[in-house]
């Protein structure tokens, strides 16, 4: 090999190009990442069950999901972990080298085999499953100058204008908004009220299911194919109560005398967060925090490029005061990386061409086997 090398030097030149110009290839055109795939795959299944402690949440949740979860293709292990805020997560991890949306398919309808032996409280709130992403790729902060702006208002704004733009950036594997900020309806209990009425914490989500609920109510005077019909008239039905007024009007019991008692009556009601549990400041203000994490094969700089392009845009529309920051780009790690790689390849470059021509004495030598060296 090496003789046919050294006699037909034209072939050798050849060759030597070819590996330079598809290293220049690579170079380009690779994905770039923060971390190489080495760690194994992951799926999370996230469960609700409000009310419930980290006991409750084990024996009716988190059980029966692990029995149905044990042995899907490609397991290598299982884990899981419940708190006393109601919430259980389960993440399985896969062997390396599965592909990661097959094993998401897999827990999938592993998860739905099981749906039926889980309360109905964790069945309407539904179990979440998602592909755990690696590394975080940004850390953006929405924030405002104005001091009537809550985290809430933020949380919300984010989840609808932000979050659905970003979720489509070609590349981005998944989008959180830490902290569960959503708008819903508290209603805050006075226990020495229900007692004094009889009434348990039961009673009043009956009541709340049966009076704010979608209703389709039909029509009249539709035609039967048999009589004509003059008119036909559409009914509608509000559908589900959306101010706190009218919640508070919700009938939870009636006595005897004919007398009401209504929920304002036994409860406090008001517009608010669906839960309080995570709270994020940005020097000093209130922010809304959305991490982004990279999808597998994705080139990591094109992403973050086109995510800043993004919010550039989204920037425009934005009320006025509101203004985000990216608190975390993992871009700037990229480009040190890679232009101490660059400058690397120029080193060696150099200091092969130098022992090279010392050897051999002849420029044209040492820089061919320079070059050559590079992309070895």
């Amino acid at each position: 090999m090496f003789q046919k090398f050294i006699r037909r030097p034209v072939l050798a030149i050849v060759v030597s190009l070819v590996i330079v110009f598809i290293g220049i290839l690579s170079l380009f055109n690779l994905p770039i990442t923060q971390f190489p795939s080495i760690s194994p795959p992951k799926v999370n299944v996230v469960a609700d069950y409000p009310g419930a402690n980290n006991e409750l949440m084990i024996k009716s949740v988190l059980i029966p999901l692990e029995q149905a979860l044990n042995g899907v293709p490609g397991m290598k292990y299982i884990e899981s972990d419940a708190g006393n805020d109601g919430e259980g997560e389960i993440n399985i991890v896969f062997k390396l080298g599965t592909d990661p949306n097959v094993d998401a398919i897999n827990v999938q309808n592993r998860v739905s085999a099981a749906t039926n032996k889980l309360p109905p409280a964790v069945v309407r709130e539904g179990v979440k499953i998602s592909r755990e992403e690696p590394n975080i790729l940004m850390y953006i902060n929405l924030y405002s100058d104005d001091p009537k702006v809550d985290q809430n208002f933020l949380f919300n704004y984010a989840d609808i204008n932000i979050s659905p733009e970003l979720a489509r950036v070609d590349g981005v594997g998944d989008l959180d908004i830490l902290g569960t900020r959503s708008f819903a309806m508290r209603v805050w209990l006075k226990p020495d009220k229900l007692t004094a009425y009889g009434l348990s914490a039961t009673d009043i989500t009956d009541a709340l299911q049966q009076q704010s609920i979608e209703a389709s109510p039909g029509k009249l005077g539709e035609s039967s194919g048999k009589h004509a019909q003059s008119f036909e008239y559409v009914l509608k039905y509000p559908g589900r109560y959306t101010t706190p007024e009218e919640y508070s009007n919700i009938v939870v019991k009636s006595t005897p005398d004919g007398q009401f008692i209504r929920l304002k009556d036994v409860a406090d009601v008001s517009l608010g967060s669906e839960v309080y549990d995570i709270y994020s400041t940005l020097n000093g203000h209130p922010s809304a925090a959305i991490t982004l994490k990279q999808a597998y094969g994705s080139n990591a700089r094109q992403v973050i490029q086109n995510v800043k392009k993004t919010m550039a845009h989204l920037q425009k529309d934005m009320p006025k005061g509101m203004h985000y920051e990216l608190s975390y780009d993992i871009s700037r790690f990229l480009d040190a990386s890679i232009e101490k790689v660059i400058h690397t390849l120029f080193e060696a470059f150099i200091l092969v061409g130098f022992v090279v021509f010392l050897f051999l004495g002849d420029w044209r030598s040492a820089s061919f086997h320079a070059l050559r060296s590079l992309f070895r």
